[in-house]
């Protein structure tokens, strides 16, 4: 698995950066989209892929799936703020949309796996990162199988690399394990509602509000 990261300069950015991580089964996507459908607010980074769509994924919605060599071509432009080698295939975050994004004032969210959230975390320190658990490997396991998308030597191989994921949970700030959905959405939407409302962010946000409070800002 290897990883490369922009080196252009940071901007100052009044938006946030969420990241959510998680090992493969562990229900990371289905709770990011139901997050979204809750929260309007929040605008999801559409990575680039080389991967082949699954059934049911749209292009530009799920992924944006492009061919290895188009990949490369973005990433030797400097067109990714990250870019991995995962199970095979490329997936890349686009820089340029992140840093407009935020620049507006807008809270970004991604779906992305560790390495890459340590490349993020690099440019963005304030990022919020945030670890999708599953209750156990049994489950996990039972959850891949379900989903009937992979292949059983796919699933073998993502089984094998769960743990060496899940080892990366202490470098998130959050931590949710998934064995209840409907709680593990509940605890999501209260991370992301409690992080927007630090000092540090709402000082930004409401700069001239604080002011005329006799906020020291």
């Amino acid at each position: 698995m290897m990883t490369s990261t922009s080196s252009a300069p940071l901007p100052r950015c009044h938006g946030r950066l969420f990241m959510v991580t998680a090992p493969s089964g562990a229900g990371k996507s289905s709770l990011v989209g139901a997050l979204l459908n809750l929260d309007h607010a929040l605008m999801l980074s559409i990575s680039h892929t080389t991967r082949a769509p699954r059934p049911g994924e749209v292009n530009g919605r799920e992924y944006h799936f492009i061919s290895v060599p188009e990949f490369e071509e973005r990433k030797q432009k400097g067109e990714f703020l990250e870019s991995a080698l995962v199970h095979g295939n490329y997936y890349g975050t686009s820089r340029v949309w992140i840093e407009q994004q935020m620049l507006a004032g807008r809270d970004v969210l991604l779906e992305i796996d560790w390495q890459g959230a340590r490349q993020v975390r690099s440019r963005f320190p304030d990022t919020v990162g945030i670890f999708i658990l599953p209750p156990s490997i049994d489950t996990l396991s039972a959850r891949l199988h379900k989903r009937g998308t992979d292949s059983e030597a796919t699933i073998a191989r993502r089984l094998m690399g769960a743990g060496a994921e899940i080892a990366h949970a202490p470098e998130f700030e959050y931590v949710i394990v998934n064995d209840d959905f409907e709680t593990a959405l509940s605890q999501l939407q209260a991370i992301v509602t409690a992080s927007r409302l630090t000092f540090r962010h709402q000082a930004v946000r409401l700069r001239e509000q604080f002011i005329a409070l006799g906020v020291p800002v």
